[in-house]
């Protein structure tokens, strides 16, 4: 099992530094106005938007700006909170990937019904979409696992041995 959640945990941290840096260079574009930023971050935003024909960052409806608003405020900490957690093996690790997947997993939902019910998704965009749905279970499913240190023994439960035979540095009589 300690295999598997290294494995989850290193998917896990890509996916948290793609999207912290994607939230600090083009979300936080949608929430602000452009003077706030240098022409060449504006630029990369356009691109995003014309590559990926993204309607929702073009027309920022206020739905979608709250949504990002409560991803720079709440679910960004979070991100930055899990990259550290998985680097240094924090024990309350699993705690911040279940608060961030369930959020995430929220946000992607509304998005998602939008862009399938309003048919004006491009297949790229979807494409694009889908995999972070994914990748918000997946951070769900992280939070519900054991760390993969956590040890147990088989007839305490609790990880721990328990010696037998006289106290080390103690002289018998």
């Amino acid at each position: 099992m300690g295999a598997f959640v290294k494995t989850i945990d290193a998917i896990l941290f890509v996916m948290f530094a793609i999207t912290a840096v994607n939230a600090v260079l083009i979300d936080v574009q949608l929430c602000l106005p452009a003077s706030f930023f240098p022409s060449s971050l504006a630029e990369l935003k356009n691109w995003y938007v014309r590559e990926f024909d993204d309607y929702l960052g073009k027309e920022k409806p206020h739905f979608f700006v709250g949504l990002i608003w409560v991803e720079l405020v709440f679910q960004w900490p979070l991100l930055v909170a899990n990259l550290y957690g998985i680097w240094a093996a924090k024990p309350w690790y699993n705690t911040t990937c279940l608060a961030y997947g369930a959020s995430f997993f929220s946000t992607m939902g509304a998005i998602l019904a939008e862009l399938i019910g309003s048919g004006k998704a491009s297949n790229k965009m979807l494409k694009l979409y889908y995999p972070a749905m994914g990748f918000a279970l997946l951070a769900i499913l992280r939070g519900l696992l054991p760390p993969p240190s956590a040890t147990t023994s088989s007839t305490s439960g609790r990880g721990t041995t328990k010696r037998v035979g006289p106290p080390k540095n103690k002289k018998m009589i």
